[in-house]
């Protein structure tokens, strides 16, 4: 018997979690915004009131309709690409943004990882389970290795290496053998020796920060400043933080991108090693709802959607703050729901309305 889906079904405990993060989020980015550049938290909320908009409406519209539309989404994503190639909004020295007027930029390439998550969903559903061959994997490097490669070159490098989960996560799902898995690892990892020995995979600044980061006690004051800045906030907020608006670090403009890339150092200054815990403890249980989710999905490429979503959270989740930390090295990948900014909030809340999407369907025959 079919049972029509309606808001009842939606995971209200889920949108409470995204909720409060989303206050602690705008709250921090109020404190963290230095002088000058007031009403950057007042954006925010626009943002999120928008977002919110947007996963109720995206939450009606049935996602195998999603999924059959996924083909013609992949192609205007892929045409926004080539148009901020050639008309894009140049900004400290990257293309990255069209400019739409009003004040307002679209990054067509934070929008394409939503893309990107429903055509691996698509295609790996229509293989139905089957073994995969070489070419099927070869099929799926493609679809994603293009948009990857045309965000690199914007340079966007940390928009791009996101791309990269929704690959892992479908082959993963898809039943990619052991041996398969294998001899990919190598293959890349001689790609990746290679372009690095010849200089050509990252741009000067990408090979500093990279080199930067394996040897943290050299360029202190250049590649590794980002770092060390961020090292010295997160141990001066001890256990209980310095209180709102008292970091010293996030105050005395010291720690570069405090409300976007850095706002987990921020936020560690502020409030120490009891808020941070409280924050990835949030994360914690945002995920496990995805996951719970995505194990009751009513058929596989819903099952593909969430894991998608979640692939992508965790390595933006993982990577930040091993960036903040000094565990990894500096990207400019945002944390999911903390830093600011309006196309990773929008993309957030749309892919958080496929998943409701896929919840309300889950009782659907």
């Amino acid at each position: 018997m079919q049972r029509l889906s309606s808001y009842r079904d939606f995971d209200w405990m889920l949108l409470g979690f995204v909720g409060l993060l989303s206050v602690i989020s705008v709250l921090e980015i109020k404190s963290a915004t230095p002088l000058g550049f007031h009403g950057v938290d007042h954006k925010q909320i626009g943002f999120l009131a928008v977002g919110l908009v947007l996963m109720f409406l995206i939450s009606r519209i049935d996602y195998h309709l999603l999924l059959h539309a996924a083909p013609w989404a992949y192609g205007v994503g892929i045409l926004a690409l080539v148009a901020v190639k050639l008309v894009g909004t140049r900004v400290k020295g990257g293309k990255r943004w069209i400019n739409l007027g009003a004040g307002i930029h679209f990054q067509p390439s934070e929008w394409m990882k939503l893309v990107l998550i429903l055509v691996m969903a698509r295609y790996f559903a229509h293989l139905r389970g089957k073994p995969l061959t070489w070419g099927d994997i070869g099929k799926a490097f493609l679809l994603v290795g293009i948009p990857t490669l045309m965000v690199k070159q914007q340079p966007d490098l940390g928009t791009a290496l996101t791309y990269l989960p929704v690959l892992v996560a479908a082959l993963f799902l898809g039943g990619i053998r052991w041996k398969q898995t294998a001899i990919l690892v190598l293959g890349i990892a001689l790609l990746f020796g290679a372009a690095w020995s010849t200089g050509k995979l990252l741009k000067p600044y990408q090979r500093a920060r990279l080199t930067g980061f394996m040897n943290p006690d050299n360029d202190s004051k250049g590649a590794n400043y980002q770092i060390n800045q961020s090292k010295i906030a997160v141990g001066s907020g001890g256990i209980f933080g310095k209180g709102a608006n008292r970091g010293t670090q996030t105050q005395g403009d010291f720690l570069p991108a405090p409300y976007t890339d850095f706002i987990f150092a921020s936020f560690c200054e502020e409030h120490g090693f009891v808020g941070a815990v409280g924050v990835l403890l949030l994360y914690f249980l945002i995920l496990m709802r995805l996951i719970q989710n995505a194990q009751t999905a009513s058929d596989m490429p819903g099952t593909f959607i969430v894991m998608g979503i979640v692939a992508v959270l965790v390595f933006q989740i993982a990577v930040n703050i091993g960036m903040v930390l000094d565990l990894a090295p500096v990207t400019g990948i945002p944390l999911p729901l903390m830093s600011y900014g309006g196309s990773a909030v929008l993309f957030m809340f749309l892919a958080l309305g496929i998943v409701m999407n896929v919840r309300m369907r889950r009782f659907v025959n």
